[in-house]
């Protein structure tokens, strides 16, 4: 995965960078709004990490004119700004994402590799397996050892969609967007009290737990974990 980010605080820079590395993607940088700009143009970036506050040009502008030139790099917004007025105008300018400072690194790294996910083409696979745990889409039907789990339809979204992405982390802001169709956390615990219900189901009763809390991350559901 190739990343740019076009960040000013140069400890910032430095701290993602290493992180980025470490986690084996290849990332490049820019301090300055133009430059950045110039450089996301090339379309040769999996994913584009920019803040709201730069020189030259400001990160909301960045985003605006890329989308207006037809660039779809997925973007994540990180700032300091963190209303929910300002998440707002990050997303309606074209941001995929909105992450606000200080944040765990862990979650801008599972935020990233799923707008990365996100931009793929979608499949369409009609039955989702994870161990034990079956989910049918066209019968819209899930069992656990062959045992019929019987959920709601949020639940069963919910389930669709972890299990769509298995093994990998799904941010609450993915499951907002993908599962409740909002683009913005509406400050409620809608996903927490899902989550439980559907742990509950899935999970209760069965010697091993699928569905995981990766903390300061999101969830995942997994025969590990």
């Amino acid at each position: 995965m190739r990343v740019l980010l076009i960040e000013d605080d140069k400890e910032t820079v430095r701290f993602l960078l290493k992180a980025l590395g470490e986690s084996g993607h290849a990332a490049d940088a820019s301090g300055d709004g133009e430059e950045g700009l110039g450089m996301a143009r090339e379309g040769t970036y999996d994913v584009l990490i920019v803040d709201r506050m730069l020189p030259g040009r400001d990160g909301l502008s960045i985003v605006r004119t890329l989308r207006a030139e037809g660039v779809r790099t997925p973007v994540l917004f990180l700032s300091a700004l963190g209303e929910v007025d300002d998440r707002v105008k990050g997303l309606k300018a074209g941001g995929d994402d909105y992450l606000t400072k200080p944040f765990a690194v862990s979650e801008l790294m599972a935020r990233v590799e799923a707008l990365v996910r996100r931009a793929q083409p979608e499949e369409s696979e009609p039955r989702f397996a994870v161990a034990d745990l079956v989910l049918d889409r066209l019968s819209r039907k899930v069992t656990r050892a062959g045992q019929k789990i019987e959920l709601q339809p949020r639940e069963f979204r919910l389930l669709e969609y972890l299990m769509k992405n298995a093994g990998q982390i799904v941010t609450r802001t993915m499951l907002l967007e993908k599962v409740w169709d909002y683009h913005f956390d509406p400050q409620t615990n809608v996903i927490d009290v899902h989550i439980s219900r559907l742990r509950g189901k899935i999970d209760k009763g069965f010697d091993k737990p699928l569905l995981h809390t990766v903390r300061g991350a999101g969830y995942m559901i997994g025969d590990g974990g």
